[in-house]
């Protein structure tokens, strides 16, 4: 009885008209360009296919009228081979029709693609960790298929269609116009199945495609290696079976109610239909009984008839299937027209010969979402509908600070960080969790852009250089060491796509890891698995550390990277760092007092600011956080 109920209620929701604009059009007819000769010969196709299928019921009239009364054995031989002819010809080129029209679908395909995937290429982190990637995954792959069938399947058909309706009228005037007007006088009661379903079943297939990619983010965040990993651990696999269960019911009763209601509109015009024919057997065979005209003029009427009632039924449903494909369009469009919040200015500088020197001057950063580019609130998908800050909360009001405990929540990630790296020198960042030291790290190679204040290298404006010479420049092993699903030596190439054999050998001896790949079966051919869940936390630090000593950037950013590392392991790469990062500027997040004691020059951070700085004794000196912390962390960690 439920699903009755919302069928039913789905039927009296108020209408809502598609948004069929020229703009929208004109854009989606330009995906169609690049394919305009195959689709004027499929044009032509359809022109010849046309005008066979209107053959065949005036073989059947000359067969009734004339061929059999005559008893014209030749003429009968003749027509009976038109006949079987006319379908293996139509057979023919409705094969050639297709592979055209699967071209031209496959191109649109490719190109919405491609441009999609390019559009979120070039978005900041900011879009992607506000974004769940299941909703892309729908809108790259669900939404892009509904796309491409508005150029390669509602265009083809509307023209069709339309060909197939003017000829038919046009043979069937030539023939007999009484019986023409008897047969297209129900017309406008299929005009208004059309506008009373239309609509509905337009709105239906945007909640069948939201539902599609709610149950889609599903999949992507739990089918992952590190999603299935915390549903296993949790045990939650029965809460996480139901919670898909609900997801994919919304699916099937919404394909359900679209097919329900589809069939209802597919029964309307179905009836129309057969009052016309009905009307034209009864009264045409009055006509032919009075001698108006012969048999086969009806029989071939019937025929004709038909066709025009499939037409025009199909003709009724192409501006459902179009705008329901405009849906797909819009959706897409959504994702193409997003503004890029990290830009490169046109005629942007290329760094070269960069000697690393580093300034923050009055740099804050926060991560609110006021203004950046992401998705609608109301066409985003999954438990969320809005996603606010990443670093919420604020400072205790003022009556309850005091026995409130410390933390770092607050709305301002970074506040007024302001310093300088020379070239060669190596920066460590210490503070609490939370205080901002990553955050300042993301902004050298600008993943994100300073909310105020500037960032320089070698006195250029980050926000002045090109995107992809910064990139050249800068080395970044992150907290959370990520590895494709591929072999050792595909994700040691990523830095430098035509480094040789010894050139990665190099490396890795240099990382502490070549001796491990050497005794892996396959060496390094060997697969990672998916993220390098197949390695250790170590040997994963350690490829990745070897993946940005081949890049051989003059700024190193090092995340914590070597936090996994047992002390053997880390005492060897700790020399061997030494060298690699004797020339170049190196800003570090600092877990181990060794390397806060090789540095130049110690950031501490507290709240997203820079709250002291100076070499490890000065600050030992200061007796300030910085102390503190070495006496709660650093320097129980050296003595155990």
């Amino acid at each position: 009885m439920g699903f009755y109920h919302s069928f039913w209620r789905m039927l009296d929701m108020p209408e809502q008209r598609p948004k069929i604009t020229w703009p929208l059009l004109k854009r989606v007819l330009q995906y169609a360009r690049p394919y305009r000769w195959l689709i004027g010969a499929l044009l032509l196709l359809i022109l010849v296919h046309t005008g066979l299928s209107l053959l065949s019921p005036l073989v059947m009239r000359d067969l009734i009228d004339k061929t059999i009364p005559a008893r014209n054995l030749n003429r009968l031989i003749l027509l009976a081979v038109v006949l079987l002819a006319i379908p293996i010809l139509s057979s023919g080129l409705n094969v050639l029709q297709q592979r055209i029209n699967a071209r031209v679908g496959g191109g649109v395909i490719y190109d919405l693609r491609v441009a999609l995937y390019g559009r979120l290429q070039r978005m900041s982190l900011r879009f992607f960790t506000h974004t769940k990637v299941g909703e892309l995954l729908s809108r790259l792959n669900n939404d892009v298929m509904g796309a491409q069938s508005a150029i390669s399947s509602t265009i083809v058909n509307l023209i069709t269609e339309l060909i197939q309706v003017g000829a038919v009228l046009a043979v069937m005037l030539t023939l007999e116009w009484r019986l023409t007007l008897l047969g297209v006088v129900i017309l406008p009661l299929l005009v208004l199945a059309a506008r009373a379903l239309g609509s509905r079943l337009r709105d239906m297939a945007r909640k069948q495609m939201e539902a599609n990619a709610r149950m889609n983010a599903m999949l992507s965040e739990t089918l992952n290696i590190g999603g299935i990993l915390l549903v296993k651990l949790f045990g939650r696999q029965k809460v996480e079976i139901e919670r898909f269960s609900q997801r994919a019911a919304q699916v099937r009763d919404l394909g359900v109610q679209r097919a329900a209601l589809g069939s209802v509109f597919s029964a309307i015009t179905g009836m129309v239909s057969a009052v016309g024919t009905a009307f034209l057997y009864g009264i045409g065979g009055y006509l032919v009984i009075r001698g108006d005209f012969t048999i086969g003029t009806i029989v071939a009427f019937g025929s004709y008839l038909g066709t025009l009632y499939r037409t025009l039924q199909g003709l009724a449903n192409v501006p459902v299937e179009f705008a329901a494909s405009l849906v797909s369009f819009e959706r897409v469009f959504e994702v193409i027209d997003l503004p890029v919040d990290i830009p490169e200015k046109p005629g942007a500088i290329v760094l070269q010969d960069v000697r690393g020197e580093i300034e923050f001057e009055d740099v804050c950063f926060s991560y609110a979402t006021e203004g950046a580019p992401l998705l609608s609130d109301v066409r985003r998908h999954g438990s969320m509908d809005t996603i606010g800050a990443v670093l919420s909360g604020t400072r205790p009001e003022a009556a309850g600070e005091e026995s409130a405990p410390r933390t770092q929540a607050r709305s301002a990630a970074l506040e007024h960080v302001s310093f300088r790296a020379v070239p060669g020198q190596l920066v460590a960042l210490v503070g609490p969790s939370g205080a901002g030291k990553t955050t300042l790290t993301y902004l050298i190679p600008r993943l994100y852009d300073s909310t105020e204040g500037i960032i320089r290298i070698d006195g250029h404006d980050l926000r002045d250089v090109t995107l992809e010479s910064l990139a050249r420049h800068i080395g970044m092993v992150t907290q959370e060491t990520y590895l494709f699903h591929d072999t050792i030596r595909t994700n040691l190439q990523y830095a430098r796509l035509d480094a040789t054999q010894e050139e990665l050998e190099a490396a890795c001896r240099v990382a502490n890891i070549h001796d491990f790949i050497q005794a892996l079966p396959e060496g390094y051919d060997t697969l990672v698995g998916e993220r390098g869940y197949r390695l250790s936390g170590g040997e994963k630090q350690r490829i990745a550390l070897a993946r940005v000593i081949l890049k051989n950037p003059r700024i190193l950013v090092l995340d914590e990277a070597t936090s996994s590392l047992d002390s053997e392991s880390e005492a060897l790469i700790q020399d061997a760092l030494k060298r690699v990062l004797a020339q170049r500027t190196s800003i570090v997040i600092a877990h181990r007092l060794s390397t806060i004691l090789a540095a130049d020059l110690i950031l501490v951070m507290d709240r997203g600011r820079i709250v002291e700085r100076g070499t490890h004794a000065e600050l030992l000196a200061q007796g300030g956080l910085y102390a503190g912390l070495y006496r709660t962390q650093f320097h129980k960690g050296h003595t155990a």
